[in-house]
């Protein structure tokens, strides 16, 4: 009997042990999302507000994008090439799904950049906006801030003529038809000079939100801790148990608590009999 108990209790605490180590496990990954999610905010805070620098300074021809260049704004001259304009559909914008609107940039050294001037919404009863504000025409000086291209939708989604499903660069290379289009990166505008009439709406700042990370992976810990509170809680109720069996008592139940008005009730009934 004493053996079977046993092995029931090295079960118990095997379920604990195994339970602990998946709570473990999800717990460092939220510890390293919560990480990852510092490091971006430490990113746009050093860069975001930092003064222009020259393109070739952050990104040389023929070079990648260094990680810690993102969100740094760059200056950059040249004349856009509105036959080139695409539209990028479902960003997350004004509560809504919105268009960017991406138009290629040609610089002054032969390359072509392609610079987010903004985001529309869909117009009344049409799935697209109804009309997109022109860039510039002739030379112009953008101050942008520049990202790395997006991969292409995990779902293999398309988009129709004219648009693309994300910010693609390979991708956007081959609509515009232009090898000489940088695919290692490209700008989100912050202003244009000369200025355009219109606009498509400025972009937002990122979120400083650091999100639920730390706290999930604390009550991960928490839920690991508990899991052997419990295991030791069951454990104990059954020594109890069998002591009190041993001994010849009735195992004792959870103690009923009378009610307090009840109490009163019978007291004063009590005295009125008398």
């Amino acid at each position: 009997m004493m053996r079977q108990r046993l092995l029931r209790w090295a079960a118990y605490l095997a379920v604990a042990v195994v339970f602990a180590i998946v709570c473990a496990y999800l717990s460092n990954w939220q510890f390293s999302r919560n990480e990852g999610r510092q490091t971006q905010l430490d990113l746009v805070q050093r860069n975001y507000d930092a003064k222009p620098v020259p393109l070739s300074d952050l990104l040389p021809r023929g070079s990648a994008l260094p990680a810690s260049a993102e969100w740094h704004p760059v200056e950059l001259h040249g004349r856009y090439d509105t036959a080139g304009q695409l539209l990028v559909r479902n960003r997350p914008h004004g509560g809504t799904s919105a268009f960017e609107v991406l138009v290629p940039l040609r610089l002054d050294d032969g390359r072509v950049f392609i610079v987010d001037r903004g985001w529309l919404v869909a117009g009344n009863h049409t799935d697209v906006p109804t009309s997109i504000p022109d860039p510039p025409s002739g030379e112009v000086t953008v101050i942008a801030r520049v990202r790395p291209g997006e991969p292409l939708p995990p779902s293999g989604r398309g988009a129709p003529e004219g648009q693309v499903p994300s910010i693609n660069l390979p991708l956007i290379a081959g609509e515009t038809g232009g090898a000489e289009v940088e695919t290692s990166a490209y700008g989100q505008m912050m202003s244009e000079s000369p200025a355009a009439a219109t606009r498509p709406a400025a972009f937002e700042s990122p979120s400083d939100d650091p999100g639920p990370f730390l706290s999930y992976a604390i009550q991960w810990i928490l839920f690991a801790i508990m899991g052997f509170i419990f295991i030791g809680y069951v454990i104990r109720t059954e020594i109890i148990k069998h002591r009190d069996e041993a001994a010849g008592r009735t195992p004792r139940g959870p103690r009923r608590r009378r009610d307090r008005d009840m109490d009163d009730e019978d007291a004063l009934l009590d005295a009125v009999q008398r």
